[in-house]
């Protein structure tokens, strides 16, 4: 269910009012079918939140598409110009480096680095909260980055929940309990939810959910009897916290005034994407 100030919105008079792309419509139909209630303060505070969503979704696509490779720590690496990279494989902002400057730069020379699909992850949620929020803002709150594995500014304000009902946007979980020992790198996969039934998993690729699991069950060990799975969680970003430093003009178009009267909530939205 969906909920503005604790009073319930019907998702026909959200898209009768406001203009959706295909993944904001799924996002809305999936929020309103779900037992769980998803109650925001304001309608600005939803609309950022599908900004964010969508911004999540194109990083996906624009890193897979980057050239990024997948490797395990041992064998990271990353652009000198940007990062310094950690004896445990991680990498380092360099001081003269703003953090706007060092993630653009993964996107822009993937071929440069390689990593593994947690860190994938945290570079797509820096990514996407880079195209959402004031540039300024992104620098002080994100100062002194340091990728690896699932370690994150604590301005990200990431929570994982417990849940079956998965948002386009989501961070979701494939675990492969009976992971090959020689290749713990396959003992699961992070992936981005991207709507429509496919998933981006760093290494693994774009994929729909069955193909995500046959992908890990190729990778078990001798004699194995469980299968990959999705696992019920999802982690998000603090959508309520970053909104706060939302920049409306930053590739998600705000159309006209968003208001409120009595029940209804009236905006008009378009999506504009600039790729780094």
């Amino acid at each position: 269910m969906i909920a503005i100030a604790g009073r319930p919105v019907q998702p026909t008079g959200l898209h009768g009012e406001w203009r959706f792309n295909a993944e904001q419509q799924e996002i809305i139909r999936r929020m309103a079918a779900s037992p769980q209630v998803f109650d925001y303060p304001s309608a600005e505070i939803l609309l950022f939140e599908l900004k964010l969503r969508d911004h999540l979704i194109k990083s996906s696509r624009a890193l897979y598409m980057s050239g990024l490779g997948f490797s395990t720590f041992e064998n990271s690496r990353c652009n000198p110009d940007f990062w310094i990279r950690t004896t445990q494989g991680g990498f380092q902002l360099r001081p003269d480096v703003r953090p706007s400057h060092g993630i653009i730069d993964i996107f822009q020379n993937g071929r440069l680095y390689a990593t593994e699909c947690a860190t994938a992850m945290v570079i797509v949620l820096y990514h996407a909260v880079l195209r959402s929020i004031h540039r300024d803002a992104f620098e002080q709150l994100f100062a002194d980055l340091l990728l690896y594995d699932w370690r994150y500014d604590k301005d990200l304000h990431l929570k994982t929940v417990s849940t079956s009902t998965f948002l386009p946007g989501d961070i979701l979980y494939f675990a492969n309990p009976d992971f090959d020992p020689a290749t713990p790198q396959w003992q699961g996969e992070n992936a981005v939810y991207l709507g429509g039934g496919l998933y981006y998993g760093h290494g693994a690729g774009i994929r729909s959910a069955p193909s995500m699991i046959t992908f890990l069950n190729e990778h078990r060990k001798a004699g194995a009897v469980r299968s990959a799975y999705l696992a019920n969680q999802a982690t998000r970003p603090g959508f309520l916290y970053l909104s706060q430093y939302n920049d409306s003009r930053n590739n998600l178009l705000v159309r006209g005034q968003v208001t409120q009267i009595s029940s209804r909530i009236i905006a008009e939205i378009g999506t504009l994407y600039e790729e780094c």
